[in-house]
């Protein structure tokens, strides 16, 4: 495979793993309940400086024999270091319009914002786009208070921003889901509230294979060793934890693989229960 993709198996369902690129980003703000000191130790442990966190963002392809599904569009051209998604298609024989249905998690700008291109059209121009329902309604709502996020007020701009310059041209495409549903055979959208109103997990189960992809319900591989260390980007923070608990315990004892859209590339691996918290093995 090229550079920036990686390809496996679930079952009989192919599944490629694509990084749309990366950004960096203070640690405060991915950990902003943690103790400093203890915060400080984790990350040399993990041989991470103790800020400007990288954080990867990788979407996950899926194509069944019959359907192509991408799960979120990485964030598009909003950053220097991001917006490598189409390429990333291209080098695995996969063009937009190929592409028959497009899964967002939720409507941050580094998962919706490679939806539309640079003339705020739809960029796969022949997909449904499924997300939440309470998402869509949030984000496209007179106002919606992100006041809760534990990031500065620039960032709750650009946040919001993104979410309506995207959804709005996606308006005639969107298929918005109440409850868990089963988008393409094999591949389900599980309700997973708390990072944002409507976030979703993505399950994937064929063959007696099954990956759980978490999405943001965990940003770094200390989000599972300490799951009760808020991310600051979580508009429900208690919420976001209950979640984030639940799918670990979900992974854990069904044996299931795990996807996290932030964690290191190429962003896989598996999960086992250690002390309060869970282990983090990369790797298929």
């Amino acid at each position: 495979m090229a550079e920036g993709a990686h390809r496996f198996q679930v079952g009989s369902i192919q599944c490629t793993v694509l990084s749309d690129g990366y950004y960096s980003y203070p640690a405060s703000w991915v950990f902003p309940n943690a103790d400093p000191r203890e915060l400080t130790g984790a990350l040399a442990a993990c041989h991470q400086p103790p800020d400007g966190l990288l954080s990867p963002y990788t979407c996950l392809l899926v194509e069944t024999g019959r359907y192509v599904v991408l799960v979120d569009t990485g964030a598009g051209e909003s950053s220097a270091t991001s917006g490598a998604i189409l390429s990333r298609l291209a080098a695995t024989g996969i063009r937009p319009g190929d592409v028959d249905t497009v899964i967002l998690t939720h409507a941050h700008p580094d998962h919706i914002g490679g939806a539309i291109d640079l003339c705020g059209r739809p960029t796969f121009p022949h997909a449904r786009y499924v997300l939440s329902e309470i998402e869509w309604e949030f984000w496209t709502a007179a106002r919606a208070d992100l006041s809760p996020l534990r990031v500065p007020d620039s960032a709750k701009i650009d946040i919001h921003s993104m979410a309506r310059r995207c959804l709005g041209p996606l308006r005639h495409q969107v298929e918005a889901v109440e409850r868990e549903t089963e988008i393409v055979p094999g591949v389900a959208a599980l309700p997973a509230p708390g990072h944002t109103p409507g976030h979703l997990a993505v399950l994937i189960q064929s063959g007696g294979d099954a990956l759980l992809n978490l999405g943001d319900a965990a940003v770094h591989p200390l989000h599972l060793a300490q799951p009760s260390w808020e991310n600051g980007f979580d508009l429900a923070p208690a919420g976001a934890v209950q979640t984030r608990r639940r799918l670990l315990q979900l992974a854990a004892a069904s044996n299931m693989h795990v996807m996290a859209f932030h964690f290191p590339f190429p962003s896989i691996g598996t999960v086992a229960r250690a002390g309060e918290g869970w282990q983090w093995s990369p790797g298929w």
